[in-house]
């Protein structure tokens, strides 16, 4: 039973799940989000606390994991990075060993994925991924939810990704191969998706597509979805040539115009408008931005329910 199987686990990557714990998460998420709009809460973290420590600034993890502690009946309890000793040099390892004496789970948002690894071996208590510089699994749980209520299935649509190959990116190969959504994605050369992570999602799309493109037009033709990121994560500097060189990935109406008739576009936020996506197309028609940061809550409530 997929439930049981996810007690108590940790949810750093999307590559240590399987596909029936992955479609368990998102069928969790799907009747939460029924009974929160009915007005139902449940319980599911009633006398728990929650420790969401945000080493990045945050707006929609941030407010989507703390009021989904509340919703479920427990208390957050948020550590910004410079409140804790680690910014002292405490190591990851130390820090998880004390927390996991002091509440029931962990959520961390950070740098490096090994420090999740160091406070997740070392605590004795489930930690989820708030978003490293590597992955952002939680994200990727809500635009599997949201592309299932937009097209009534998983299974067969076609995403295309458009953009810089980065921690959203590499997580999207990840979920749509282990969900069976065909995935492609278009990148300037040398700054494609992180090649472990690609043959790890190649090795878990058991015949759905994974397929990468050097032209954006090329690769968004018959999509069912188009989903872009910013082309300069948090914590880079902007850089001009790389503005210049990924120019032809904007997803304008132009791009759009070549993907299937239904398609929707998708972007996690925040955006730059008038960068990687075109200002009239993410206020558009199209558009499934807002719905997929709804969607944000009602994932992580789920993730939350399910490991805590």
């Amino acid at each position: 039973m997929p439930a049981r199987g996810l007690k108590g686990k940790n949810f750093i990557s999307l590559a240590d799940f399987s596909r029936d714990e992955l479609l368990f998460v998102l069928e969790r998420a799907r009747w939460m989000k029924r009974d929160f709009k009915a007005g139902r809460l449940e319980s599911a973290l009633g006398g728990k606390c929650v420790a969401l420590i945000f080493m990045k600034p945050s707006t929609r993890t941030r407010v989507s994991f703390e009021a989904g502690v509340f919703y479920l009946g427990g208390h957050p309890l948020v550590l910004g990075g410079s409140e804790m000793q680690v910014q002292r040099g405490e190591s990851w390892a130390d820090t998880g060993r004390v927390l996991g004496r002091y509440v029931d789970g962990i959520v961390i948002r950070t740098f490096a994925q090994c420090d999740v690894f160091d406070l997740a071996e070392a605590a004795s208590k489930p930690v989820i991924n708030g978003l490293t510089d590597e992955e952002h699994p939680c994200q990727i749980v809500s635009d599997l939810l949201t592309i299932q209520e937009k097209k009534g299935t998983l299974r067969g649509v076609k995403l295309c990704y458009v953009g810089d190959g980065n921690n959203v990116a590499n997580s999207l190969l990840l979920g749509c191969a282990l969900a069976g959504v065909d995935i492609r994605y278009a990148c300037p050369a040398g700054h494609e998706p992180d090649p472990v992570i690609l043959a790890k999602a190649l090795e878990l799309a058991e015949g759905t597509q994974v397929k990468g493109f050097a032209d954006a037009a090329e690769a968004v033709a018959g999509a069912d979805v188009i989903y872009t990121d910013v082309w300069t994560s948090m914590g880079q500097d902007e850089d001009g040539a790389k503005m210049e060189e990924f120019g032809a990935f904007q997803v304008n109406f132009g791009l759009v115009s070549k993907a299937a008739a239904d398609a929707i576009v998708m972007h996690c936020l925040p955006a730059h408008r008038g960068e990687e996506i075109a200002a009239d197309v993410m206020d558009g028609p199209r558009s499934a931005v807002w719905d997929q940061a709804e969607n944000r809550l009602f994932g992580q409530m789920a993730i939350m329910a399910l490991t805590f």
